[in-house]
């Protein structure tokens, strides 16, 4: 009798402790630092005991429109989101996100880089915190570069990498002298293209939100875009992405690559990259207008206002993002690999010093001003995007036009002429203009 008592009393704990077990939903993106991520989350669960994580690992547009459409209709599919420097003022003011409040004494709020944190943050409060903050430059082979007779300077201009990319490449050999984004999406050819037009004196919108892709400066960026690609670039470019790029330049296929600066750890992790101990780095180009083709970003963890989880979720975010969990990754992995252009700690960290790639990466952010964009004035905010509501869509159907134009099914002036429709359209529905 006494024994199946205990018996009994120790199923009733069990079952007690199953009930109270919380599963997190996690709609992240297939970027390699969150694949890592995954990998450690032991490390989280030995802290508590009392959460389950489930994860939903998408690509990178499609990851876009599944969490907007959840948070727009407030589907509650997931209890965390990973989302960007463009969702996260525009999300807040719409009251989607909960406020982050309860991140943890030793958490460290102001160890953030003062851009990162300001990006993620709405009336002075916190509403994601950053797992990785990028900027954008020039990852080249060095090899490459010294066989076709050049030095990269520490700031190009597009000019040289255009000549730079022309004189690198080698079709019969399977290199090509520059890998750009070129598959369309706001945050793929667009991030890209938005950046670089920066450079050449482009802009979306005029001060009264007239579209602007009826203007010289845009055909000019364009046409440069097109021609180098057509000339320099690998085949089926308007298929790539981050990811293809990378695997494209790993594999020692590019000798150039202007992309997000969190993928230097990739392109310099011997295991992954074959051409690791030949990578040299330099600032996003310029035309000599004083903007560069830079971007700034940061992917990061928000919880969504219609999450029963909102406790569970904030310590899991508190976790991810966290110097404990920078030191776990240096650990296992080396200070090279840990997610990079967020804390302000890690650039003053002597071991992080040292990684070839760190002090650029925090010139290139610092050097990003996303309230100064463009060349010219403009009535909007962020550089690789414009931070308006409509700016997903439109920017999407914008990026299939100009995909079309590096594909060769659509001239530069047609995709020019269709997204100055697409965008006229677009701020007349809105409102923005008559």
């Amino acid at each position: 009798m006494f024994k199946t008592i205990i018996l009994s009393a120790c199923s009733v704990f069990a079952f007690v402790g199953m009930a109270s077990a919380e599963t997190l939903t996690i709609a992240t993106v297939n970027n390699g630092d969150m694949v890592r991520m995954q990998k450690l989350t032991d490390d989280f669960k030995a802290s508590n005991p009392g959460i389950d994580l489930e994860w939903v690992t998408m690509e990178e547009n499609v990851l876009r429109q599944k969490v907007t459409t959840d948070i727009a209709t407030k589907g509650g599919q997931f209890d965390v989101l990973t989302i960007g420097t463009y969702e996260v003022p525009i999300w807040a003011k719409q009251n989607w996100l909960l406020p982050l409040e309860n991140l943890g004494a030793d958490y460290d709020v102001d160890d953030l880089l003062p851009a990162i944190r300001a990006g993620l943050s709405q009336d002075g409060k916190l509403y994601a915190a950053p797992f990785y903050g990028e900027s954008s430059m020039v990852m080249y082979r060095k090899d490459l570069m010294e066989k076709a007779g050049l030095t990269m300077p520490d700031a190009p201009t597009w000019d040289f990498i255009a000549d730079a990319a022309r004189k690198m490449t080698d079709k019969a050999g399977e290199v090509y002298g520059i890998c750009l984004r070129g598959k369309a999406g706001w945050g793929e050819n667009m991030a890209f293209l938005t950046a670089m037009s920066n450079s050449f004196g482009s802009r979306w919108f005029d001060e009264n939100w007239e579209p602007q892709f009826d203007q010289p400066e845009w055909k000019e960026t364009l046409s440069f875009y097109v021609d180098l690609m057509h000339d320099a670039g690998p085949p089926g470019a308007s298929s790539n992405g981050f990811n293809e790029n990378l695997a494209l330049f790993q594999s020692g296929k590019c000798g150039m690559w202007i992309d997000a600066t969190v993928a230097a750890s990739f392109v310099t992790n011997p295991k992954d990259s074959t051409v690791a101990d030949k990578v040299g780095f330099a600032l996003a180009p310029d035309n000599g207008l004083g903007k560069r083709g830079n971007w700034l970003w940061a992917w990061s963890l928000a919880i969504p206002a219609g999450t029963q989880k909102a406790e569970a979720a904030e310590k899991f975010i508190s976790w991810a993002t966290s110097k404990h969990y920078l030191e776990l990754v240096a650990s296992k992995e080396g200070w090279a690999n840990v997610p990079p252009g967020t804390r302000t700690s890690l650039y003053e960290n002597p071991e992080y010093a040292k990684i070839p790639f760190a002090k650029m990466t925090l010139d290139s952010i610092n050097a990003a001003d996303p309230l100064h964009p463009t060349v010219k004035p403009v009535p909007y905010t962020g550089i690789q995007f414009v931070a308006i509501p409509e700016f997903q869509g439109l920017g999407t159907a914008v990026g299939q036009q100009f995909s079309a134009a590096l594909a060769g099914q659509a001239t530069v002036d047609q995709a020019l002429s269709s997204a100055q429709q697409l965008a006229k359209r677009e701020m007349m529905k809105g409102g923005y203009i008559k």
